[in-house]
């Protein structure tokens, strides 16, 4: 063969590699097998409403082609989002590789009933596979229509509350029913099974009606379902109105001597003056500390602990009251005013600290302004403290009984001189402790509402 034919052969074979090269990678590209990817956001259990959802889709190589969002129900399919996407350029260069659109699921447009369904994504390119449908993504989440809310009912039917005081509610909710309580201005208080002997159904929930709130509140019944339905229920209550006292409190130097080396371990600017260091206790730590108290509320048990009046301090006198308003005067001039959030109790100089009840102990140690203090919890969202302490005898996690020593009395804190500072809380809420100690008000507010839960079928 002449060098001239061997030439012209070589170019006619190159050519035909390239023509056969280009034509494979034509086909590779028009066939391409990659799926599109595809997500549907959020991801629910339950549908109790128009919900809107966020789709995203995407195929890099041959583009989109179209995509269909629908519900399926027990073999009926309801269309909830269809869409096309025109083939532009060649190979779709310029066609639609990427796609986000919000949309929403009513289950009362689209007529569907109580129970199952799967909201499904489908979504195809166009490569030309599967004869020419393209690859499939499909993306399916399954959900529980349920837009029925719960059933809560108040059983009690009248309930007097005092002014700072505890109140307290029993009430029946259905089974479905995950959460629950009692509303008071916007302050949630849980409610909780009633316990063994009572049915599942049965609930009780402690509430106050908080010593700061001057206007009448707006007090309601609420529960929620697992579909995050919702229930508001309104209940017969009868606030007794209450004035707490004013005292004047008058700081000395040598109060001020006798109090302020307790708090070496409070960080103070440099340079304050004693009465200076005194106001950032009486203020911000006392804040700090109140901050404390409520965080404890999440440690209650689910279960009542405590039985019977609560215990009060053995052969004691009331030093101070409950929300006792109080004013702070430095020679003779008006420094600073507070509430005073519990009953204090003078015996003699370290006596025995009795808890109050059944409980079990969630806080020990020292309390800022409180001093060593001892919190016991009783329970569904009651707890009990135990202040100004010279020796704690307990435990945190360690179960009482009502009468045991948990403590001796002191004047650690912000205490002038040996006395117990007992404080009784609703849900982190400091309530006036005078009820617990009192018999009749446990039979008249407790016992006869939880009886009536009993009788019920």
């Amino acid at each position: 063969m002449s060098r001239g034919k061997r030439l012209s052969f070589g170019l006619a074979l190159a050519i035909i590699l390239v023509v056969l090269g280009g034509l494979a990678w034509f086909l590779v590209a028009i066939f391409e097998g990659e799926r599109p990817a595809a997500s549907l956001e959020p991801s629910l259990q339950y549908l109790n409403g128009p919900k809107e959802f966020n789709l995203k889709v995407s195929d890099s190589k041959s583009g989109l082609k179209y995509l269909i969002v629908k519900v399926v129900q027990e073999g009926r399919k309801v269309k909830v989002l269809e869409k096309k996407f025109p083939y532009k350029g060649f190979l779709n260069k310029e066609g639609d590789h990427e796609y986000t659109q919000h949309f929403t699921v009513d289950p009362s447009a689209l007529d569907l009933g109580q129970g199952s369904i799967e909201l499904i994504l489908e979504v195809r390119d166009y490569s030309r596979r599967n004869g020419g449908d393209g690859n499939l993504s499909v993306v399916q989440q399954k959900m529980i229509v349920d837009t029925i809310p719960p059933s809560i009912r108040a059983v009690s039917r009248m309930n007097y509350i005092n002014r700072g005081g505890c109140g307290f509610l029993v009430y029946e909710a259905s089974s479905d029913t995950v959460e629950s309580g009692v509303y008071v201005d916007g302050m949630f208080f849980p409610g909780y099974p009633a316990g063994e002997g009572y049915s599942d159904t049965a609930h009780v929930c402690y509430f106050t009606f908080p010593y700061y709130m001057k206007k009448r509140p707006q007090l309601y019944l609420w529960g929620k379902d697992r579909a995050g339905n919702e229930s508001k229920a309104g209940f017969y209550y009868r606030i007794r109105r209450r004035r707490f006292r004013t005292e004047a409190i008058y700081i000395t130097d040598q109060f001020l001597r006798k109090v302020l080396p307790y708090f070496s371990f409070y960080h103070f600017e440099e340079n304050l003056s004693d009465i200076e260091k005194f106001l950032k206790v009486n203020r911000e730590l006392r804040k700090e500390n109140g901050a404390a108290f409520y965080a404890l509320r999440t440690k209650t048990e689910p279960v009542r602990l405590w039985e019977g009046r609560w215990l009060r301090l053995k052969n004691s006198a009331t030093m101070a009251r409950f929300a006792d308003h109080r004013n702070y005067y430095y020679k003779g001039k008006k420094i600073d005013e507070q509430t005073h959030l519990g009953v204090d109790l003078a015996s003699l100089a370290h006596s025995e600290v009795q808890a109050a009840n059944h409980g079990k102990v969630i806080f020990t140690g020292r309390m800022g302004i409180y001093g060593l203090t001892v919190v016991l919890d009783h329970g569904q969202g009651l707890a009990s403290v135990y202040s100004h302490l010279s020796e704690i005898r307990v435990k945190e996690g360690q179960r009482v009984i009502k009468g045991e020593i948990i403590g001796t009395t002191g004047q650690t804190g912000l205490a002038g001189g040996d006395h117990l500072h007992f404080g009784v809380m609703v849900n982190g809420i400091f309530v006036n402790p005078v009820e617990w100690w009192d018999s009749h008000w446990i039979q008249d507010n407790i016992t006869r509402k939880l009886a009536m839960l009993k009788k019920r079928p």
